[in-house]
């Protein structure tokens, strides 16, 4: 694998102006409201996920975002062509270095099954998280992807000269925010609610400088209240 650049405050030099960059998870499934393992499978937002997608719209509708890109999976698609009918983004693009990770041989299973048929997997899962499901996509894949990511979303950026959304997924979204901290570990995970907003805004200094970085927002939850989201497992 080739070296990874680091995502950091010498990355972002080459924006001309203040930027935010909203990473927001996809609205809720019925597999989110049964603790069902997801990963690649497909599912459709459900009611309450659609309502959700609407509040993350209304939160959004007076930000700068000139760009949404969002994960071709049918529930972040669905998220983002509410949310982009709510700001007036005519395309939202698919992006598929913004999909959920393989999560292997737990994929399909709510965490209680996932107990009874691999008890020797779940128990190495409880501290190494998906680094020890067979199958499962690596923490050095996941590190790799949510670096070229960040390379498509600061493209994005310096082509609008604007703020940049992405629609992804629980999963994704831990590296998109670990990348530019250089963890390369799972722990300690985020907690991570349908349609969390990650904020990270980047305020550059001067030509050739690095730029002043803050994540202004960690699972922000559109209604306001992000401490109504569990833990992740």
């Amino acid at each position: 694998m080739h070296p990874v650049i680091p995502i950091d405050a010498q990355f972002f030099s080459d924006l001309r102006r203040p930027t935010s960059f909203y990473i927001l998870r996809h609205g809720e499934t019925t597999a989110n409201a049964e603790s069902r393992i997801q990963g690649r499978s497909e599912y459709s937002l459900n009611d309450n996920g659609r309502l959700q997608a609407l509040n993350l719209a209304s939160y959004l509708r007076d930000k700068d975002i000139k760009r949404l890109l969002h994960s071709p999976l049918a529930r972040a698609a669905e998220t983002a062509a509410i949310v982009a009918q709510g700001i007036g983004i005519v395309a939202p693009e698919p992006e598929p270095q913004l999909v959920e990770l393989d999560t292997g041989l737990f994929t399909g299973l709510t965490f209680k099954e996932i107990q009874v048929r691999y008890p020797d997997e779940y128990a190495s899962f409880r501290h190494q998280s998906w680094e020890a499901v067979p199958d499962a996509e690596s923490a050095e894949a996941l590190y790799a992807r949510a670096a070229a990511a960040w390379g498509m979303l600061k493209e994005a950026a310096l082509e609008s000269n604007g703020d940049v959304a992405a629609i992804s997924h629980g999963g994704t979204i831990q590296w998109l925010v670990r990348v530019t901290f250089g963890c390369r570990f799972w722990m300690p995970l985020l907690t991570t609610g349908n349609c969390g907003i990650f904020e990270l805004h980047v305020a550059p200094v001067g030509p050739g400088l690095p730029a002043y970085l803050q994540w202004r927002d960690i699972n922000l939850l559109p209604e306001g209240n992000a401490t109504s989201t569990p833990p992740v497992f």
